[in-house]
């Protein structure tokens, strides 16, 4: 641990911290959304009001509520104040369906849901068709008529006078993410009040030089972990200014907060940036205030960060987070960094590649298992022994990951565990072609996934998507990758799709696309 990092107190409520850290900045600007701004005390006013009412409504110490909002300042207001009452949020994808939502409130038992007025309906039918405890509604933002009995969000906070908070402990569970699904069903990965406190200091401060003078803005919701530290947990605990948008982030959606907010820093997904950097519309360097960007998700490839950087003159610093570990432990740093790379270990966080045995690689340039260690952990995964037992194991956590570490200590992505491919008895990083194939100027993502050939050999194939108006053949596309990789890495196949499959924070869901090759070969036999 950095010597200049100081571990929190025993008795620790991470909203109380961050209502005390900017006692002295009532009048800055913190959240900027859709609808307006709020001050460090007006949000500090009404994340203690919050907790007084959820308080009044009969919710305890460690219930669950469901929190199911689009970004705003009232997302950030109901999760601290949730936080400040030792209620537990659970902040899930605002992209799911109700049968999503049905699954997660009774899998968490929630007792209230805090929801969008837009996403209310979806949320209703959820609790119409299956199992759950809600007792409390609280609806946020609606210009409908509230259904019998629900709050009104607003009126709620404004009716019940500032509270003094709960007396959590610092490894007390303070809130919930669902992993994102990339690899399956989600998991409720159960995280503490401390957890936040570490990825600011170990992260936000160090490695981003977050201060107050920064204006945040984030792609990546706040309800996935990257998002709630990017927009949430680092700038204000340096009393920075967050800009929280609610739609979808297209290009489009993206410039336009770019020109007229003009943020500092802004945090993304490689998709998220191909896109943008393709778009007719991107914006003039001088237009904007970016000083630096940040990606993650999955491995940022080389010619998107160097595109970037010399379109708009500051560096994207690719690293590689969890939902377990909540945020980013292996990172390029500013002024060092190294595109190609996930750069190196975060300080306060220690890595380690594993070989198929279990046994730590020290050699150079060899595919292992990433595991890591530090204080921002999860607890476990909720009613999910087995799995939380195989990830959380020991001062260790099992990332799911494989990479490679380069002579000068810089580690390579080399593709998930269960997406890593042997072809001819040699592993091949999906990743790897992917990010050989976005270099052809016409292809603007792929999916790199194994086939089985006529023989039962594995193969790879590649799901393209095209740049609109450009075209490309098969063969042109493997003549490509042939002349930048070893030649067993080719695609053997490739096909032709207008989109990926994705989860809503970006990544690829090849899971997917095995499924459907399955369903075809079942099909065909």
């Amino acid at each position: 641990m950095p010597q200049d990092i100081k571990a929190p107190p025993e008795r620790f409520n991470f909203a109380r911290y961050l209502i005390e850290a900017n006692a002295g900045r009532a009048a800055k600007t913190a959240l900027i959304d859709d609808a307006g701004t709020l001050t460090y005390g007006q949000m500090a006013d009404q994340v203690q009001r919050l907790s007084a009412a959820l308080t009044a409504l009969g919710l305890r110490r460690e219930d669950r509520v469901l929190l199911l909002m689009h970004d705003s300042s009232d997302w950030v207001v109901s999760f601290l104040g949730a936080l400040h009452a030792g209620v537990v949020p659970v902040c899930v994808n605002t992209l799911l369906t109700a049968k999503d939502y049905a699954y997660m409130l009774a899998d968490s038992r929630a007792q209230a849901a805090l929801v969008s007025g837009l996403l209310l309906p979806t949320l209703q039918t959820a609790m119409e068709s299956g199992a759950h405890e809600v007792r409390h509604l609280v609806v946020s933002r609606s210009n409908e008529t509230l259904p019998a009995g629900a709050h009104d969000w607003a009126r709620l906070v404004a009716s019940h006078a500032p509270a003094s908070g709960a007396d959590t402990h610092c490894d007390e569970p303070a809130f919930w993410l669902y992993s994102s699904g990339s690899t399956g069903a989600p998991k409720g990965t159960v995280h503490t009040q401390a957890n936040l406190y570490w990825t600011a200091e170990l992260y936000g401060k160090p490695v981003l030089g977050l201060t107050a003078q920064d204006v945040v803005f984030s792609a990546a919701k706040l309800f996935f972990a990257y998002g709630l530290g990017n927009a949430l947990s680092f700038p204000l605990s340096v009393g920075a200014s967050v800009v929280l948008m609610a739609e979808r982030a297209t290009p489009q959606a993206c410039f336009k907060r770019f020109v007229e907010q003009r943020p500092t820093v802004f945090f993304g997904a490689p998709t998220g940036y191909g896109g943008m950097l393709a778009a007719a519309d991107l914006p003039a360097r001088s237009q904007v205030a970016l000083r630096l960007c940040s990606s993650a998700g999955e491995a940022l490839p080389r010619d998107i960060g160097e595109r970037w950087t010399a379109h708009f003159g500051c560096e994207i610093i690719d690293g590689i987070g969890s939902t377990e570990m909540l945020h980013i432990f292996l990172s390029n740093t500013p002024g060092k960094v190294r595109y190609g790379t996930t750069g190196k270990a975060v300080p306060g966080y220690e890595v380690q590649l594993r070989d198929e045995d279990g046994s730590v690689i020290t050699a150079h340039n060899q595919i292992g298992d990433l595991y890591i260690q530090g204080p921002s952990a999860a607890l476990m995964y909720w009613n999910n022994r087995a799995k939380s037992r195989d990830t959380f194991q020991g001062n260790w956590t099992k990332s799911g990951d494989k990479y490679v570490r380069d002579p000068d200590g810089y580690y390579i992505y080399a593709g998930r565990n269960d997406d890593m491919l042997k072809v001819s008895g040699i592993y091949v990083s999906p990743f790897e072609v992917e990010a050989t194939l976005v270099q052809h100027p016409s292809v603007l993502e792929a999916a790199v996934i194994g086939k089985n050939d006529d023989e039962g050999l594995t193969k790879t194939k590649a799901f393209v998507v095209l740049k609109a108006g450009q075209q490309a053949t098969e063969a042109e596309l493997q003549a490509f990758v042939k002349e930048k990789l070893a030649p067993y890495k080719y695609p053997r196949y490739i096909e032709f799709v207008s989109e990926l499959p994705k989860t809503a924070t970006g990544k690829i869901q090849r899971f997917k696309l095995r499924d459907l090759e399955n369903q075809r070969l079942f099909v065909h036999r």
